[in-house]
């Protein structure tokens, strides 16, 4: 009796999480399907020609997304080429050769800025950092940059201080605690035995960072970049307070542009009809970027592990 009780109540414990586990199915399906049932109108009008039409006029009703969907690749792109090395270098530090009395101190002060609200980080951009860039750094940039052949229309312009590329350091700012954080834990758990074998064999610390330690721990790398990369994609108030948010093509990286999450922001309070129908698209877009993104890496970490042992 006794017996049949605990089966009784591990199947009720089983058949519990089994509905908790597909709730997030059931929440995915939920949130795709009312974005594409209130999006039917651009939909239908547009089709796929929305994602490549860079007109956005709702006095004349005319919508298309690839200034926001460019704004928010570019943005993204800018963040994760500045936080990717930035958050290594502190996972190392901390974990190889931060002395013990320092690294609770900047594990706490990484935390920190994780814990800080969006807006603060874009009215800090806003009032102080675009002021800053706008006045030193951009045109140092501008001259250093803009004459070098083939790349240098990306870095040309004049500086706004606001724009493409500031959105993109700011964003930088807020995904390295994400990132650095996951990336120092990840570390961490690799065994003393494996790193202390490397540097008995004369490694370097680079050398055990790159060939012992990052190939044990990618999976959780990658991760830590993934969410990052989530946060970044998904940024609003930050964003919304140095792009610029105007609805033209970039010419360069210091021009003013717009992003997904910006656009839903400024605009989506007063939106009706068409203009309202062509936000929830945009939504929609972000939305399957986003699931695109998180499928892409988990294939490169089923196909990495598949490789592994075959190497000779």
């Amino acid at each position: 009796m006794k017996k049949t009780q605990y089966s009784w109540h591990d199947a009720a414990f089983s058949g519990l999480t089994r509905v908790f586990a597909f709730l997030v199915f059931f929440l995915l399906a939920a949130i795709l399907f009312s974005l594409i049932y209130a999006s039917q109108e651009t939909l239908s009008k547009y089709g796929f020609a929305f994602l490549w039409t860079n007109e956005w006029d709702p006095v004349q009703a005319e919508f298309g997304a690839l200034v926001p969907i460019l704004g928010t690749l570019l943005t993204s792109f800018v963040a994760l080429i500045i936080a990717i090395p930035v958050s290594f270098g502190i996972a190392i530090f901390l974990t190889e050769l931060a002395p013990n009395w320092l690294k609770r101190p900047i594990g706490t002060a990484i935390e920190m800025l994780a814990a800080i609200p969006s807006i603060i980080y874009g009215m800090w951009g806003l009032f102080v950092f675009v002021p800053f860039f706008q006045q030193y750094v951009q045109p140092t940039l501008i001259s250093v940059l803009s004459p070098i052949p083939v790349i240098g229309w990306m870095f040309s312009g004049a500086p706004f201080g606001i724009g493409i590329f500031t959105a993109g350091l700011i964003l930088a700012i807020m995904v390295i605690p994400f990132i650095a954080a996951v990336m120092r834990d990840v570390f961490e758990l690799v065994p003393a035995l494996l790193k202390e074998s490397a540097y008995g064999l004369g490694s370097s610390t680079w050398e055990v960072m790159w060939k012992v330690v990052l190939p044990y721990t990618r999976s959780g790398v990658i991760g830590g970049i993934m969410l990052g990369l989530g946060r970044a994609l998904g940024e609003t108030m930050a964003v919304t307070f140095v792009i610029g948010n105007a609805f033209r093509m970039p010419g360069s990286f210091f021009d003013p542009g717009n992003s997904i999450a910006s656009a839903l922001a400024n605009e989506f309070n007063e939106a009706a009809g068409m203009q309202k129908s062509a936000l929830i698209e945009l939504g929609l877009i972000l939305f399957l970027i986003t699931t695109i993104v998180l499928a892409l890496a988990k294939m490169m970490l089923l196909r990495m592990e598949k490789s592994e042992g075959t190497k000779t």
